[in-house]
């Protein structure tokens, strides 16, 4: 790197910071945390991965035991409330600084999530505290994924589901015939969200659902913080 190049860059915000792809990355293994959380502890629920709650309102609509319709349509309705704001989020930065778009919408997850954590805390087992944990982590997750997909990071345009990652990294593998070129930026994917679900999967067997949000939310804190805006 040129003196110049090195001088343009420490003038740039954007270069400096934890860069886009291991950012999104983190919020896969966030992802994984809240899924964790919901889907053990809240009553076979997703608020992350919406493929999932469709799926389930149509178990629970021929009768399947154990799966709630009123919680599967709270978190898909929440997750559309926070796409929504996520939608305008983007209108109003999506024109300027990537830096401060990330940092925007990390910052409104970590609140939300740390929001979550109390609710945990302070009413756990309590049918409502359920219904108020699943909205406000389904609509933190929408928020998210909007802002996620219109950065538009290749392989990276989702962190909540991994089929079409899964399916772009075996057809584009080597044994698939293809060049495998990106297989570790989807293969990292995969790992992030089965990290966050292992993580977040012993946290609630052994300590609760307040503990795996308030990982969550201070992870995503951390990205509020320290994101910049380059991939």
């Amino acid at each position: 790197m040129t003196t110049e190049e090195s001088d343009a860059q420490d003038r740039d915000p954007e270069a400096h910071g934890l860069r886009l792809v291991p950012a999104l990355l983190t919020m896969t293994v966030v992802s994984g945390l809240v899924d964790a959380v919901s889907y053990l502890g809240l009553g076979h629920v997703f608020t992350a991965n919406m493929t999932g709650n469709v799926v389930l309102l149509g178990f629970s609509a021929v009768g399947a035991p154990g799966i709630s319709t009123g919680h599967s349509l709270v978190s898909l309705a929440s997750f559309l409330t926070g796409a929504v704001m996520g939608g305008r989020v983007a209108r109003r930065y999506g024109g300027g600084s990537r830096r401060t778009w990330t940092r925007t919408t990390s910052a409104a997850e970590a609140v939300l999530l740390g929001v979550s954590a109390a609710i945990a805390f302070a009413s756990p087992g309590a049918s409502g505290a359920g219904y108020a944990l699943i909205a406000v982590t389904a609509f933190a997750m929408g928020l998210r994924n909007t802002t996620v997909h219109k950065l538009g990071v290749r392989d990276l345009t989702a962190t909540t589901v991994l089929t079409t990652t899964l399916t772009g990294l075996a057809a584009d593998s080597r044994l698939g015939g293809g060049t495998g070129s990106r297989t570790p930026r989807r293969g990292a994917s995969a790992v992030a969200l089965l990290a966050g679900a292992l993580l977040g999967g012993w946290l609630v067997l052994h300590h609760g659902l307040g503990v795996p949000l308030l990982v969550a939310a201070l992870l995503a804190g951390a990205l509020a913080a320290t994101v910049s805006g380059r991939i």
